[in-house]
């Protein structure tokens, strides 16, 4: 059984393919307890767990028919006849003493290797050695295959709800298996985060090569004229400057009553408080840097997902981009900026990026992804990708063992040093900070100004 790549799949592959520093793929690192009885699961039990969950049917077990999109030929997704779960899991072990250095040093050396595309893209790895006995487990899926954040989601699909399943009870890996089947395309669409079920039709199955192939030259001609005629182009920092192939990792983590605190004294939204807190962030690292900086950009995926039915009708795609008001010293006048900014760009039709949901709203919802998808990572738009995904309304547990931290990534584009995502789980909110080795040698300024903005903003609300 074949499956068509969606136009914004083919997008997301071409992404990649045309830079050879761009790696598109996202992922997340989850760190647990030690299972019952101690230590770490096996390498064998977890393959074991996950072989069995992972259908014949899902498209995990599938690859591409070839590696790469060109003018006349697409990949399809078709089964892998040589398909071996031991390719895709492995195991490996932090240096001791396994503590948070030694994890972001490894995250980032992980984080710095593409996909195989002659395998399923996707992989997992068991790693071992940190901190007082725990473990992680360690996944990278291609753009193509789930969309932004959505990844962490589709690693969370093969956990449990809860320490010990009961025999025949419904498990979060069903979402997996329908992922594979033709005719639950709005479960893929759900979950692709960035576009939702009312712009899915570029993932329906119907779409034939030919079409794609149109799709993809028609979005590539209107990405580009747009993207020339867009008059205020993003202001060039020493965050936006040519990057290479290695990644530096690091995160941070603060309660997610501080943010809920904020959203209820301050107004606006939990999203805003995580956009303004990388901006604090920035500052803290441009400060340090001695550089000023009076316009620094954000393209916000998470704004999309708010605005799903508007983008189905081409309207609100300014929600795209977010200036984070860094010049700012303030942090509470900061928040607010940023708030009202959010606010008026999802209902904001003159700007010039509200001249392209224009142009595009005659368009097919295929178009509209292709074109999407090339506009949001055009570098010359936006200085950096800030991207929010929700917050798992429970427990995960992976054989047994509860899940504590989570640590999500999304990718870093040709021109562009420094992404940011974050992830609401346990009663906290994760941030993952991905950066160019050579460019953000200063990462974890970043990382205390994202931690120093929460605090100076929770202890104003309260």
């Amino acid at each position: 059984m074949r499956s068509h790549l969606s136009p914004l799949d083919a997008t997301f592959l071409e992404i990649e393919q045309a830079d050879d520093v761009t790696h598109m793929h996202v992922g997340a690192a989850m760190v647990f307890d030690p299972v019952p009885g101690g230590g770490r699961p096996s390498l064998q039990r977890l393959r074991e767990q996950l072989r069995s969950r992972i259908e014949d049917v899902s498209i995990l077990r599938r690859h591409l028919s070839m590696p790469a999109v060109s003018q006349f030929a697409l990949p399809v997704w078709t089964p892998d006849p040589s398909f071996d779960i031991a390719r895709l899991i492995r195991r490996d072990s932090l240096p001791q003493p396994g503590g948070e250095g030694e994890l972001m040093s490894w995250l980032g050396d992980y984080f710095s290797i593409r996909l195989d595309r002659s395998l399923p893209l996707w992989e997992i790895v068991l790693l071992e050695g940190l901190e007082g006995g725990r473990w992680a487990l360690v996944g990278k899926f291609h753009h193509c295959l789930v969309d932004g954040i959505s990844g962490v989601n589709l690693v969370a699909a093969l956990l449990d709800a809860q320490p010990e399943p009961e025999e025949g009870a419904t498990t979060l890996a069903q979402l997996v298996v329908s992922l594979g089947e033709e005719d639950s395309r709005a479960v893929l669409a759900r979950l692709r985060g960035v576009v939702g079920e009312a712009i899915s039709g570029g993932i329906d199955a119907a779409i034939r090569p030919l079409d794609v192939t149109r799709i993809l030259g028609k979005s590539r001609a209107m990405a580009s004229r747009l993207a020339r005629e867009e008059p205020v182009r993003a202001t060039p920092t020493s965050l936006n400057r040519p990057i290479g192939t290695g990644r530096r990792v690091a995160a941070a983590d603060v309660p997610l009553d501080d943010l809920e605190r904020v959203k209820r004294a301050l107004g606006g939204t939990v999203g805003d408080v995580v956009v303004a807190a990388a901006a604090g962030g920035l500052r803290t690292l441009f400060e340090h840097r001695g550089e000023q900086v009076d316009h620094f950009r954000a393209v916000v995926p998470i704004d999309l997902r708010q605005a799903t039915e508007s983008l189905a009708m081409g309207n609100e795609l300014s929600s795209l981009l977010v200036d984070l008001a860094i010049a700012e010293g303030d942090p509470l006048r900061r928040y607010r900026m940023v708030s009202a900014a959010t606010s008026e760009l999802k209902g904001a039709s003159g700007s010039a990026l509200g001249r392209i949901a224009a142009e595009l709203s005659d368009m097919s919802p295929p178009v509209v992804q292709s074109v999407m998808a090339r506009l949001a990572f055009t570098p010359d738009l936006f200085n950096i990708l800030i991207a929010n995904g929700p917050a798992p309304p429970i427990t995960l547990y992976s054989l047994g063992a509860p899940m504590r931290r989570i640590v999500p990534m999304v990718p870093i584009f040709s021109g562009q040093a420094l992404s940011v995502a974050a992830m609401g789980y346990d009663g906290r909110v994760f941030f993952g900070l991905n950066a160019d080795r050579d460019a953000v040698p200063d990462l974890d300024l970043m990382r205390a100004g994202i931690e120093e903005t929460i605090h100076d903003l929770s202890r104003v609300a309260a």
